[in-house]
């Protein structure tokens, strides 16, 4: 489970052995979010969370702001979704 990104308390992580759609886990120490990455005309969305819905938003925000570079490693670990 690679971790892409470590900001502000969060890791945002893809499964080597996880499935479509292109997708990450973000986890901190009170949470889990996992986060639709969408496409070229979608948005990142949020698909399920485990705890406070707060930090779920933080999450999205977060994974918003970085996209490009999560689908990018999303592609790198997974190949074209």
């Amino acid at each position: 489970m690679p971790t892409i990104i470590r900001e502000d308390g969060f890791r945002v992580v893809i499964y080597l052995d996880d499935h479509l759609p292109s997708h990450v886990h973000v986890i901190n120490a009170e949470s889990e979010v996992k986060i639709n990455l969408g496409n070229d005309t979608e948005l990142p969305t949020v698909i399920e969370y485990r705890g406070k819905r707060s930090v779920a938003i933080k999450a999205l925000k977060l994974v918003i702001s970085y996209r490009s570079e999560l689908l990018e490693a999303w592609r790198d670990i997974h190949g074209e979704p």
